[in-house]
């Protein structure tokens, strides 16, 4: 059940609470709906949390928290899923990102030498934000929407299967005390007779 999985891995509220990144946020974060988890808060969580990691900015978990809190999605999952991009993560993806901006843009991106450090980021920066920033945009868009309607879809099975194994209990019940009718009925007899 998705529920139970994400509220195991979810962030407690005293973890966001503590967290100095985001105390500026006040009494905002103390919110029970930034906190109640349905399926309508968690798909937008996924939505906001997967845009915000292709964000190619520092602080993508204050503009996730930021986003959470007016969207009303669940806090903990939005900011948490920001981490998919960190310091191992992110290069390649980032210069995926570049490769497919450049070509949608029509931008060749071996006109740029790769040489990933500062000194070059910083020379080569207005080479590269335009591919960059589009195939960003791009990726989180579609990881935004692909997240949203997963956890919509997954989320609607679940409740289905539910019903189901409940339907299924009721009616092995119901058969179970049809059954324990008939044979008190039949040892009824048998003692009659």
């Amino acid at each position: 059940m998705p529920h139970k999985f994400l509220k195991k891995y979810s962030p407690t509220p005293q973890t966001i609470r503590e967290n100095k990144a985001l105390s500026f946020l006040g009494d905002s974060i103390h919110q029970p709906y930034l906190w109640h988890m349905n399926r309508n808060s968690v798909a937008k969580a996924f939505a906001i949390g997967l845009f915000c990691m292709w964000l190619p900015i520092p602080l993508q978990t204050v503009v996730a928290a930021l986003l959470a809190i007016y969207y009303r999605a669940h806090l903990p999952l939005s900011v948490a899923l920001v981490f998919i991009t960190n310091p191992v993560t992110i290069p390649p993806m980032f210069y995926f990102a570049y490769k497919l901006g450049g070509m949608v843009l029509g931008i060749d991106p071996q006109a740029v030498s790769m040489n990933l450090g500062w000194h070059w980021f910083a020379t080569t920066l207005g080479q590269i934000w335009k591919p960059l920033l589009f195939g960003c945009f791009m990726l989180g868009i579609i990881s935004s929407a692909l997240g949203y309607f997963t956890i919509h879809s997954i989320w609607r099975q679940s409740i289905k299967r539910r019903w189901k194994d409940r339907k299924e209990a009721r009616e092995a019940r119901k058969a179970k005390r049809a059954m324990e009718k008939e044979i008190k009925k039949e040892l009824s007899k048998v003692s009659e007779g």
